[in-house]
């Protein structure tokens, strides 16, 4: 049976009342975590209310080599 392994990436967003993503530094950050052998397995936001998020989350797996 295969055995994974689980990390949960937390980005927050910019600006005063949040919600302002800055795309470049995001996609840097997930392909870094593609490039060590972590798959995006799920992702949401955290709404403050009004539409705002402060943050993101992102869950991550890859498999145990043992």
């Amino acid at each position: 049976m295969d055995k994974f392994e689980y990390y949960t990436y937390k980005y927050d967003t910019e600006g005063w009342m949040g919600g302002k993503v800055d795309t470049g530094r995001l996609q840097g950050d997930l392909n870094r975590l593609g490039e060590e052998g972590w798959e995006l397995v799920s992702s949401t936001t955290t709404n403050q209310g009004e539409g705002y998020t402060r943050s993101m989350i992102f869950i991550f797996k890859r498999k145990l080599d043992y």
